[in-house]
């Protein structure tokens, strides 16, 4: 495949993942729950149908598809709550690029490919978490899939791809070894991460039922049943009682919150319960 075939590949693989994006709303409304983010939810959708197109055809069409989710996430989500995800496109974008520009490694890149096989459970995950099924069986039974395929496809795939490179580090240029070495480098601790974070989110929550969000990046607050009715009360008897006059103040705080990085959302939910109880 000749260099300009393999560029106008990612230009069309681009531009359909991008026209699916914006006609997700009207397939799959997002319900109440997720209509303050509806890009997110379409975001999610999208990754989930790039999924579904497992496939040796697969590894050609991903680069466009990283191209447009990197796109859609710089347009609508402040830097510092997805930088984590920018940079592992960033990653993606250049070694799949290199292997579908200039037809070399696609074998190596459809076996990277396999740690996407996890990602159908991590974006039904975020979805359920989206739509506020926190505490049903079908989160339940996801989160234990999600994390048995994370470490099956996940870091099981990147690992063997590392100890690959390393075994054959002869018979690879040294161009790709490098571009290999430091994508493996990139891409294994941040998944490690991300795994903890999942196993301490769905398996080792507080008491107060508030689960902090951080994978891929994104950022949001989700409160449980009992915390949210608990919020929801205080901000009514709050309202009656001062009489406030403006009807967006619920969502000018919940914009706020949005706002804030993963490490202040604690402090700012305490902040926002400590005004409640005034």
């Amino acid at each position: 495949m000749a260099v300009g075939a393999g560029l106008l590949l990612m230009a069309g693989s681009f531009a359909a993942f991008r026209l699916l994006n914006r006609g997700l709303e009207r397939l799959v409304p997002p319900p109440p729950s997720a209509r303050r983010n509806r890009w997110k939810w379409r975001n999610i959708w999208t990754s989930l149908a790039h999924t579904a197109l497992w496939g040796h055809p697969w590894a050609s069409l991903s680069p466009g598809y990283f191209l447009e989710d990197f796109v859609d996430m710089l347009c609508n989500q402040k830097f510092h709550q997805s930088w984590e995800l920018l940079f592992h496109h960033s990653v993606v974008i250049v070694c799949f690029g290199i292997a579908v520009l200039l037809h070399q490694y696609m074998g190596f890149a459809f076996v990277a490919l396999l740690v996407e096989i996890n990602s159908i459970f991590l974006h039904l995950r975020q979805i359920l978490l989206m739509a506020d099924l926190v505490h049903t069986t079908c989160y339940r039974l996801t989160s234990i899939v999600n994390l048995g395929t994370y470490v099956v496809f996940r870091i099981t795939t990147l690992a063997w791809m590392t100890r690959w490179l390393l075994l054959n580090r002869q018979q690879v240029p040294l161009a790709a070894y490098t571009v290999g070495m430091v994508g493996m480098a990139i891409m294994m601790p941040m998944n490690i991460i991300l795994f903890y974070r999942l196993l301490r989110s769905d398996f080792f929550k507080s008491s107060r039922d508030v689960a902090v969000e951080c994978e891929h990046g994104y950022f949001s607050v989700l409160l449980g049943g009992a915390a949210r009715t608990e919020l929801l009360g205080l901000w009514l008897r709050t309202l009656g009682r001062e009489g406030a006059h403006r009807p967006d103040t619920g969502a000018l705080w919940m914009m706020w919150l949005d706002d804030l990085s993963c490490t202040e959302k604690p402090q700012g939910l305490s902040q926002l319960h400590k005004a409640l109880l005034k």
